[in-house]
C-alpha cells in the first residue's frame, strides 16, 4: 500500500528519468517561463509605486515566492482530491519542471561541437545561451572555462538544490525553490538597475542555496573519485578555496570541480561591458581542453545520481524510523 514516502520516491525517480531522457520541454507554458513572465509583470508594477527600491524588491520577491507556493499547493491539493494516482503524477511533473540536467548538458555539447571544428564565433554564440557574461571576445580557453564554471554552478541550482528541497518538502518546496532561483537569475544583479530592487531576491537565493552548495563539497569529490579523478584534490580545493568567490555559494562547486579536473577557474570576466575581477580558483595543473569540459559534464551527471540515491535513501530511513516508532 502506498504512503506519502512511496509517493515521493516515485515522483522524484520519474522526474529525474524524464529530465535526463527528454530534458525540459520548449513550451511557452513551462512553469519556469510563466514565473519569468510574472517577474517581469510585477517588476513593472512595483517600479511605479512611490516606495524605496529596496521595499519594492521585498514586494517583488514576496509576491513571486508566495504566489508560486500557494498555486503549487493548490494544484497538489486538487490532484489529491481527484485521486492518489493523479496526485503522484502531478507531483512528478512538478519536480520534473523544477530540475534541469539534460538541457544544460545539451547546450554545453553544442559549445563542444563548435570548438571541435574551431568555429569560435558559433561557440561564443552557443555559450551566450548558458552564461551571463559577455562572450564576444572570449578565446578558446576562456570559452571552455566559462562553460565549466556554469556546469559547476548549475550542478547545485539546477539539480542538487531542487532535489534537496523536494526531499524535505516535496514537489511544492522544489517548485518554490525554482521560483527563488529564477528571481535571482533575473533581478539579482549588482548593476545600477537591480542593485537595490534585486537585493531581496539575491539574499533569499543565497539562503536557499546555502546548504545544497555545501553538500556539493562532499558529493562532487565522491563523484570525482568514481569518474577516475582526484577525490582529495576536489575535497581540499572545495574547502580551501570555495570561499574565494564573491558569491556565498557559487565558489564551492566551482572549487570542487576545479580540484577534480586539475584546472584553474575564475579570473577576470566581463558583464555588460564592465570587467569584474574574480579570484582564481584551483591549481593550474592541467590546460583547459575540450576533454576538461566533457569530464565536467560527466561529473555533473554522476554527482546528481549520487545525490538522488542518497536523498531517496534518507527518505527511506525516515520511513523506517517512523514505522518503528509507530509500532512501539
Amino acid at each position: 500500500m502506498y504512503d506519502s514516502f512511496s509517493f515521493i520516491h516515485f515522483q522524484i525517480i520519474a522526474a529525474f528519468i524524464l529530465d535526463i531522457t527528454i530534458g525540459d520541454p520548449q513550451w511557452r507554458f513551462h512553469p519556469v517561463r510563466l514565473i519569468g513572465k510574472s517577474i517581469h509583470c510585477i517588476e513593472y508594477i512595483v517600479r511605479r509605486l512611490p516606495l524605496p527600491e529596496r521595499l519594492m524588491g521585498l514586494f517583488l520577491t514576496g509576491g513571486i515566492v508566495s504566489g508560486v507556493y500557494i498555486i503549487t499547493c493548490e494544484i497538489m491539493s486538487l490532484s489529491k482530491q481527484w485521486n492518489p494516482v493523479c496526485q503522484v503524477i502531478t507531483g512528478g511533473i512538478i519536480v520534473y519542471f523544477a530540475i534541469s540536467i539534460k538541457n544544460l548538458a545539451d547546450e554545453a555539447k553544442k559549445v563542444i561541437n563548435m570548438l571541435r571544428i574551431n568555429d569560435l564565433k558559433n561557440a561564443r554564440s552557443m555559450l551566450s545561451r548558458i552564461v551571463g557574461r559577455d562572450t564576444a571576445d572570449l578565446n578558446r580557453e576562456q570559452i571552455i572555462r566559462a562553460a565549466i564554471e556554469t556546469v559547476a554552478e548549475s550542478c547545485v541550482d539546477g539539480t542538487l538544490a531542487p532535489l534537496f528541497y523536494c526531499f524535505i518538502g516535496g514537489p511544492v518546496a522544489a517548485m518554490t525553490y525554482r521560483a527563488v532561483n529564477t528571481l535571482d537569475s533575473m533581478v539579482g544583479y549588482k548593476n545600477e538597475k537591480y542593485i537595490k530592487l534585486g537585493w531581496a531576491s539575491a539574499r533569499l537565493d543565497d539562503m536557499a542555496n546555502y546548504i545544497p552548495a555545501r553538500l556539493s563539497a562532499l558529493f562532487i569529490p565522491v563523484a570525482s573519485f568514481l569518474c577516475g579523478h582526484g577525490f582529495q584534490s576536489s575535497l581540499r580545493t572545495a574547502f580551501q578555496e570555495g570561499r574565494k568567490h564573491e558569491s556565498l555559494n557559487s565558489g564551492i562547486p566551482e572549487a570542487a570541480f576545479a580540484g577534480a579536473l586539475g584546472v584553474q577557474l575564475g579570473g577576470p570576466s566581463t558583464y555588460g561591458g564592465e570587467v569584474v575581477d574574480k579570484p582564481y580558483i584551483g591549481d593550474n595543473k592541467k590546460q583547459l581542453t575540450l576533454e576538461s569540459l566533457e569530464m565536467a559534464l560527466r561529473l555533473m551527471f554522476v554527482t546528481s545520481v549520487l545525490f538522488l540515491i542518497s536523498g531517496l535513501s534518507f527518505i527511506m530511513m525516515v520511513r523506517v524510523l517512523a514505522t518503528t516508532q509507530h509500532s512501539r
